[in-house]
């Protein structure tokens, strides 16, 4: 078995109770590097096309990477698998954290989860050792309640991921949560989990991964630790809300349920920008072994909302999407917001685009005070949105027309309301415009979890984003983009983080990581080759599912259809047409149904993956 695995899988057949160990091979660790990667490969084996997400005969999976856990620097990821109930396609969901790591300690790279339990259960783990339990006196408890309650029975050193009320109850933006704030949180997996009746998954463990050069690893991470670059000492001091302002200045970021423009319609962005923030912040947070330590622990809410000492800071994206896109400019009212989620266990960006969309339905009419429970939906009224959110997480009255997402919660209004919904194929949009950054257009629809803004390069690429009369000719700019989300691929499902990867002097230092931990002579070709092979997996996918991405209906003011008439993006509408035909072309993938092409299935040794699909 390579180095870096653990070398062993765990399935758990949650109807029968069944426990059983698979040895993960080492051509399928090389060939899909972990996390979503490996995932995608497992569920198009063994996953039939069709399947119920919230049904006996979904898979919901929890990998690692082989990086996790590991000296390499910022690796303490782990990837969420299975069919996302929002989307009726491939999901994922990324968190951080220590349980990753710690899910490697105890001795697997993975855990799959078959069936529906007939009562509520939590999977225990320790040190190779795994059991289901009762988890019945656990249920309708909140993510801190339930970490607290099996620290206290299991020891101060196990980690916990859990779903809160939200995910036992089904909501469809519900989140698998772990440190008391840390979130493996789009595609809808907190649901899959709750539907399976399992509350937590519980490890324990202090067995070493095996490295091919355990020095060598030492040594790289002593080298580099005193060679991080960029954007270090911005996300030390003040984590993800560094980048609000100039989001919000830029345009970047959605206001007013994406109709606005913060410079003209949210003067007061830098209310609750990154000084506010910190000023609130209690302490620092890292991820295991982080030496970023981007995240922090709040101090005790003292206005109008009283949330405790130890609350998790919010990110750029919950900031953008309870702020800036609410027109919501008080702070503590924010931090309270996410607090509730990450209790509850609720994505944020969902749960704030839900918040916008609500509010410009009641502003036009389309819901009244009446329907929203005598709650008082208006642009900036952070009491309500507090309130609208606390009622969504319980599925309390017109909490639960909303608890589902925004495409169905249009559906259940009517009315028109669908205009409102600014999703794609059912997953919220998050806080970043691609009228700004033109990469996240072809990301949002053509990657295989849609509206996704930690898909594909990751950095603007220059070419399209500008009014059509001034785009210039950018010779390359699609195959650039692929080659930028084959290597952000490869960096998720290594477990590495992304912000940890953009510190790291070059991508040389990555692959040196790469072959130390690993023992195999990485090059970066091969990487790349690793990367397209899992976005061409994921997409097939979806292809067996009968989603075509061309198909899914983007809202107008997402792209620009019409183009805003005044701000930093004044004038602009994407061309999606030129977008999405250039990608495919680079990606070899059908102009009309996305679908990738035999010949390059097989060049990426996706032999079975080419057979089912050209049959």
């Amino acid at each position: 078995m390579a180095r870096g695995f653990m070398g062993k899988m765990l399935w758990v057949d949650l109807s029968k109770s069944r426990l059983k160990d698979e040895v993960l091979d080492g051509k399928l660790g090389r060939q899909f590097i972990g996390g979503y990667g490996l995932g995608a490969r497992i569920l198009f084996s063994r996953q039939k096309a069709g399947v119920d997400p919230l049904g006996p005969n979904s898979i919901l999976g929890i990998t690692t990477g082989i990086l996790t856990g590991t000296p390499a620097i910022s690796s303490p990821r782990y990837v969420v698998v299975g069919k996302s109930p929002l989307t009726g396609g491939w999901g994922d969901a990324n968190s951080g954290g220590s349980f990753g790591p710690y899910l490697k300690f105890a001795g697997y790279d993975a855990v799959f989860f078959t069936g529906i339990s007939e009562k509520p259960v939590y999977l225990f783990i320790d040190n190779g050792q795994a059991e289901l339990r009762d988890a019945a006196y656990l249920w309708g408890k909140d993510t801190f309640q339930t970490e607290d309650i099996l620290k206290s029975e299991l020891g101060r050193d196990v980690e916990i991921a859990c779903i809160g009320p939200a995910g036992e109850k089904v909501a469809r933006i519900a989140a698998i949560m772990t440190s008391k704030g840390r979130a493996a949180a789009r595609s809808g997996l907190g649901a899959v989990m709750g539907s399976k009746r399992l509350k937590a998954i519980a490890v324990k463990g202090n067995m070493k991964i095996p490295l091919a050069d355990e020095t060598g690893a030492s040594n790289l991470r002593k080298k580099y630790l005193r060679e991080l670059t960029g954007h270090v000492d911005m996300m030390r001091d003040f984590g993800t809300p560094g980048i609000l302002i100039q989001c919000a200045e830029s345009g970047d970021t959605p206001t007013k349920n994406w109709s606005g423009t913060a410079i003209f319609d949210f003067l007061d962005y830098e209310d609750i920008a990154a000084g506010p923030v910190v000023e609130r912040q209690a302490k620092r947070y890292a991820c295991y072994r982080c030496p970023i330590g981007c995240g922090g622990h709040m101090k005790e809410g003292t206005g109008d909302y009283k949330y405790e000492a130890g609350a998790h800071k919010p990110e750029y994206e919950t900031l953008g999407m309870f702020g800036v896109n609410c027109l919501n400019n008080n702070l503590e009212s924010i931090i309270k917001a996410n607090d509730i989620c990450n209790r509850y266990g609720v994505d944020t960006i969902s749960a704030g685009a839900i918040m916008a969309f609500t509010i410009e339905c009641y502003e036009r009419g389309l819901i009244t005070k009446a329907d929203t429970d005598g709650i008082e939906m208006t642009w900036g009224n952070h009491k309500s949105i507090v309130a609208m959110t606390e009622k969504m997480v319980r599925r309390e009255g017109f909490g639960d027309v909303l608890a589902d997402g925004v495409k169905i919660a249009a559906r259940r209004i009517g009315k028109g309301a669908s205009r409102y919904a600014m999703h794609i194929q059912g997953q919220e949009l998050p806080a970043h415009d691609p009228k700004f950054g033109y990469h996240w257009a072809t990301t949002y629809r053509l990657d295989a979890t849609p509206a996704r803004h930690t898909q594909g390069p990751g950095m603007p690429v220059p070419g399209l984003g500008l009014p059509k009369h001034k785009r210039r000719a950018f010779a390359g700019r699609a195959e650039a983009h692929k080659l930028g989300s084959d290597f952000s691929h490869v960096v998720s499902c290594t477990g590495t983080c992304i912000f940890g990867f953009w510190a790291l002097p070059n991508v040389d230092s990555f692959l040196e990581f790469m072959r130390a931990v690993s023992g195999w002579d990485f090059t970066i070709d091969e990487l790349f080759k690793t990367g397209e092979r899992i976005a061409n997996i994921r997409q097939a996918f979806n292809i067996r599912e009968g989603l075509n991405p061309l198909k899914f209906k983007v809202p107008g003011r997402v792209y620009g259809n019409p183009p805003p008439k005044r701000g930093p993006l004044a004038g602009i509408t994407v061309d999606e047409e030129t977008l999405d035909t250039e990608y495919l072309a680079a990606m070899d993938w059908d102009l009309k149904t996305a679908k990738p092409s035999k010949k390059k299935l097989l060049e990426l040794g996706l032999d079975d993956v080419a057979k089912e699909l050209w049959p």
